[in-house]
This record gives structure tokens, sequence and C-alpha cells, in this order.
């Protein structure tokens, strides 16, 4: 009798100990890659840390600044101020109308904007849109896509009563290459 080419294989024959076995070291390599996976993100986010998200600063107060007005012993008023962030920062801004508060007549306005103050709380004025000197004041302030429009309001003579402007212009001011650039509106007209 001549010896089989193959050898007898009789231990390949399945039975229910070899299952159980493989099962086994199966669960033992799944469990151990398991534990072999990096850990969390380690990034110092505030959801990562298990607190809630940092509330956004607010804008600046237009209240605390100290603006480049002359009063002569007069308060100063802020007439209007709108917020929105101007210089795509994600911080938003501040721009103020303010004015010397006069007992009659209507004083000139000036156009500011505001930023946070560099060394503590409170704003500071960074940019001066409109100044006292140009006699004019400022109706419908709005931001709007990260530019700040508004109407000014003039004089076309000396002769014309301060209660009375007679010009109007619609202007605008975007932040491009560090500064506010101006520009006018389709319907600036006279009054």
């Amino acid at each position: 009798m001549q010896p089989p080419a193959v050898p007898d294989l009789a231990h390949t024959h399945a039975r229910p100990v070899h299952w159980l076995a493989t099962a086994t070291a199966m669960a033992a390599v799944v469990a151990f890659a398991g534990l072999l996976q990096p850990g969390p993100a380690t990034a110092t986010t505030a959801a990562a840390s298990g607190s809630a998200p940092a509330a956004p600063r607010p804008a600046p107060d237009a209240t605390t600044a100290d603006y480049p007005l002359e009063c002569g012993g007069a308060p100063v008023k802020i007439a209007q101020r709108v917020t929105g962030d101007l210089d795509g920062d994600g911080k938003p801004e501040t721009v103020a109308v303010v004015h010397c508060e006069a007992g009659s007549g209507t004083p000139p306005h000036a156009l500011y904007v505001l930023t946070h103050a560099k060394d503590g709380p409170g704003a500071r004025v960074v940019a001066t849109l409109v100044e006292p000197a140009r006699q004019k004041n400022v109706a419908d302030l709005a931001v709007r896509d990260g530019a700040v429009t508004a109407t000014l309001l003039g004089y076309s003579s000396p002769d014309v009563p301060s209660c009375c402007p007679d010009e109007r212009e619609r202007v605008s001011w975007s932040w491009k290459g560090g500064t506010f650039v101006r520009a006018a509106q389709a319907d600036a007209r006279s009054v």
C-alpha cells in the first residue's frame, strides 16, 4: 500500500471546541484593538473641556468712550449708536453719532468708530468718519454687510437756519486696506 500524497489532516475537522477557541481569540483581538485607539482630541475648546462655550464679547459701550469733542463745558450726547463687525475679525465694533449737548438749535454731529479699550473695560475711538467741523448732522445710521451707511444732512450756505438742513447726502464707509474708505451713494441730493 502506498502512503497518501497528502498527509492525514484529521486535526482539520472542526469541532465545537475549535470554533469556541477561534471566537475567543477574535474577541480578544478586537478588544485589544479598541484599547489601542487614539484618545479624545486635546484641543482646548470650551465644549471639549465640558464647560459652556464662551459668549461672544459684546460690542463696546458707547457711553464709556472718551470722545475728542470740544464742548466748552457742555456734556457730550450720544444721539445714535449701531454695532457690527466692520473689519471682519469676528468682533463687533460700535459706531456712535455724538454731539455737544446744546440748549437750542442743532449742533453738528461727529461720527466715531469704537472698539474695546486695550487696557481694561471701556471703549476707545479708533476712527472718525465725520468731523464736527464739517457742520453735518447724521441720520439713518446703519451697519449692513460690514459697511457703515448714513445720511449726512448739511447746509448750502450760512444763511440756512441750523434747524433746517437743505442738503442731503447718502454715504457709506467700508474697511479696506487698514482704513475706512468713504463712498457716496446714488441718492445724494439737495433737500
